[in-house]
């Protein structure tokens, strides 16, 4: 197995064109968990490590930011809890502190993992992925069109992922998530949700609980009907439980040995209605404040 280690984005673009099939490792934190249980043996290794703009994030003019693919999650928490509050706690269950300073974002759109913890709050807050081929130059791709399938993305054999485009929140964002122990855990199904007041609506995103992640386009349909973001009032309790088990609908999982279909349904409509709540709550604290 060959191991490259380009230094510059346009040589790393260059080895993937020449070779397709080689694989883009920055922490390693899926990659080598592969090649150590003999899942895949990549021809080759692309390290971007070497590659600095990579681990660089900053503000666009346009207002959204603008965060390279080599970011870890202990920077997404430390640098951007207060911009991107959402995936920030995403972010802080992803395994141990020394998984949190090797893993990034992306890494985990590379993998495509319908349990990849980064993905649901990322379809919840609207982010676009970009990324780039040395053939045919850069694309960006939203969130909810990256998903393909069980561990399938857009991505072209020749392309690498960039970054990730994402404004910061507009209003309350919260992400929610069940495994089989507290910590240091695979999600068995999880939960983000995304308040936009400007816009009227709600930004949804499920985990583990599909052979994509995805939204509940029909949940967030249903509050953007029902809000009253002027007033902001208390929310009637059938609100929150038709909002879960309108996204409970949306999910699509499988039995397995983290959990059954049903667990996983029961346990969304439950996340849903939690973080609506949660949200809802710090909105109209908000909205006080500003009275």
């Amino acid at each position: 197995m060959e191991f490259l280690r380009p230094t510059t984005w346009s040589d790393a673009l260059a080895a993937k064109a020449a070779d397709p099939d080689t694989v883009p490792i920055q922490g390693g934190t899926d990659v080598m968990v592969e090649i150590n249980f003999d899942v895949r043996r990549p021809v080759a290794l692309l390290d971007l490590n070497q590659v600095t703009e990579l681990g660089d994030w900053e503000l666009m003019p346009d207002g959204r930011l603008r965060v390279g693919a080599g970011v870890p999650y202990a920077r997404i928490i430390s640098e951007l809890g207060d911009k991107l509050p959402g995936l920030a706690q995403a972010s802080r269950t992803v395994g141990s502190p020394q998984i949190r300073n090797r893993g990034t974002v992306g890494g985990n759109l590379g993998a495509a993992s319908p349990a990849g913890d980064s993905h649901p709050p990322l379809l919840a807050g609207d982010a676009v992925v970009e990324t780039e081929s040395a053939a045919r130059g850069t694309r960006m791709i939203p969130a909810a069109e990256f998903y393909l399938g069980v561990k399938r993305s857009a991505l072209e054999p020749d392309e690498l992922i960039r970054a990730f485009w994402m404004a910061p929140a507009p209003g309350p964002q919260y992400f929610s998530k069940v495994g089989t122990r507290n910590a240091m855990v695979i999600a068995v199904c999880s939960f983000a949700i995304a308040l936009h007041p400007e816009e009227h609506r709600v930004g949804t995103g499920i985990g583990s609980a599909a052979p994509t992640p995805r939204r509940a386009v029909a949940a967030e349909e249903f509050l953007a009907a029902e809000l009253d973001w002027t007033a902001a009032v208390p929310l009637d309790p059938a609100l929150p439980a038709r909002f879960g088990e309108l996204a409970a609908q949306a999910a699509s999982p499988i039995d397995d040995v983290r959990g059954t279909a049903d667990y996983r349904r029961h346990a969304v409509s439950v996340m849903a209605r939690r973080t609506l709540v949660w949200a809802w709550n710090d909105y109209r604290e908000r909205v006080a404040a500003c009275a």
